[in-house]
């Protein structure tokens, strides 16, 4: 059996946070307990507990243990031509919210995707080519607004990336700079 433990504290917000995730391997499934500073700050409570069952490639069953919540995760991939198409359903009891999520990867450039709100009329769809393993572009459509979206991704450095984004739902640009350094971290500008 094996154990990981991690820690995570985040003091750039407004109130600092801290969060801790406990996981065991017990064979094919992983057992995780995690909770947040807000279940032994004012003595022990349930707030900010989480425990989840998880089977890799399969399953994900999380419990919100204060809001006696429970969210179920199921995936998996088929062949269509020889092409793995990747499909994730979700339920969350609380939200009343069941979604469909689908990827085709046509070739290592190449992916479609769609993702589906039962129930809502929202549905998304996205097409994703990688030009020289450095350039993205997202073309999106959504049904229910009836609009596009268009992303531009380019690695700059070798762990550097500029993104555009045109939502002409609002004709909104939007320009982000993410990076990822070993010395500092990880970091998004806007």
């Amino acid at each position: 059996m094996k154990a990981s433990f991690k820690a995570k504290y985040d003091a750039d917000k407004a109130t600092a946070a801290s969060a801790v995730t406990l996981a065991f391997n017990a064979g094919d499934v992983k057992l995780r307990a995690s909770m947040t500073d807000a279940t032994v700050v004012n003595g022990p409570s349930l707030n900010g507990l989480a425990l989840a069952v998880e089977k890799p490639g399969s399953f994900v069953i999380d419990y919100n243990v204060p809001k006696k919540d429970f969210k179920f995760i199921f995936m998996n991939t088929i062949r269509i031509s020889d092409k793995p198409l990747n499909m994730v359903y979700s339920h969350s009891r609380g939200d009343q919210r069941t979604m469909l999520d689908g990827t085709l990867v046509i070739d290592s450039a190449n992916k479609v995707s769609a993702n589906h709100v039962l129930g809502s009329g929202n549905c998304k769809l996205r097409y994703t080519y990688v030009h020289g393993g450095v350039t993205t572009f997202e073309p999106s459509y959504d049904l229910a607004k009836d609009s596009w979206d268009f992303a531009v991704s380019r690695k700059v450095y070798a762990d550097h990336v500029l993104k555009a984004v045109y939502q002409t739902s609002n004709q909104n640009l939007q320009l982000d700079w993410f990076a990822r350094s070993k010395m500092i971290g990880s970091y998004k500008s806007e």
